[in-house]
């Protein structure tokens, strides 16, 4: 017969053991997880190393840019009629590109998906007033997200190959985004936190979020876009008339 003393001690230990069984698989649990949550930004990152730079980084950086027939200027908000400082600052940085020759024509998507709110037009008229010729931008209406633009960019607009423009937090997701939806595709970004830390802040923490539903939308699902088609020839005559 076990005496009463070690048998409350066998019990004690077989539940101490059960716990830290127990609490060794939440922490793995809790591991596996907190790896999965940086699958996507790991991806996105390595993935676009090669493909992106931020634009001033150094004197002459427009000549580290590929020339692409495209620049894609990526939505980023409204202010009423006005484009946010950060759509600004994308829209200036196209322009730049488009003066010295790296880009021959401006796609611009973003989202018009309700009355009163038109993100593309208010971009058009931005860089119209700064010179841009009209005839050389192209507006995409249905850029609803970053995933929707570049497969837009592809299957509605004929592109091949592009230079996305946007903030530098969203650069990997763009650039690898817009690889994945089969362009060829190089990303100028906006080192905006000099200038804008709070909003550069509460964006950069969103990426997570956002960059994991865009593997998912890209890599897992093959997401089609909210609104896929049909074909446009606006950009193909563009392109055709600057030859």
């Amino acid at each position: 017969m076990i005496p009463p003393v070690v048998a409350r001690w066998t019990r004690a230990a077989r539940v101490s053991l059960r716990s830290r069984t127990v609490r060794r698989r939440a922490f793995h649990g809790a591991v596996a997880l907190s790896l999965l949550g940086l699958a996507p930004m790991t991806w996105a990152w390595l993935s676009t190393t090669r493909y992106r730079l931020t634009a001033g980084a150094a004197p002459g950086w427009t000549r580290q840019v590929p020339a692409a027939p495209v620049g894609l200027v990526l939505g980023a908000g409204l202010y009423g009629h006005s484009p946010t400082p950060m759509l600004a600052t994308r829209l200036d940085i196209a322009a730049r590109l488009l003066r010295v020759g790296k880009v021959r024509a401006l796609l611009l998507s973003g989202d018009n998906s309700r009355p009163g709110y038109d993100e593309p037009s208010v971009m058009r008229d931005y860089l119209v007033a700064r010179g841009v010729p009209a005839g050389v931008l192209v507006l995409d209406y249905a850029g609803f997200d970053t995933w929707d633009s570049c497969v837009r960019a592809r299957r509605v607009f004929g592109v091949r190959a592009l230079t996305v423009v946007t903030q530098d937090f969203h650069l990997p997701r763009a650039v690898a985004l817009c690889r994945a939806a089969g362009l060829d595709a190089f990303g100028v970004g906006d080192d905006s936190a000099a200038r804008f830390p709070a909003q550069t802040y509460v964006y950069a923490v969103r990426e997570f979020g956002a960059t994991a539903k865009g593997f998912l939308d890209a890599v897992v699902l093959r997401s089609p876009p909210v609104f896929p088609g049909p074909r446009e020839t606006s950009l193909d005559r563009v392109l055709g008339a600057r030859r």
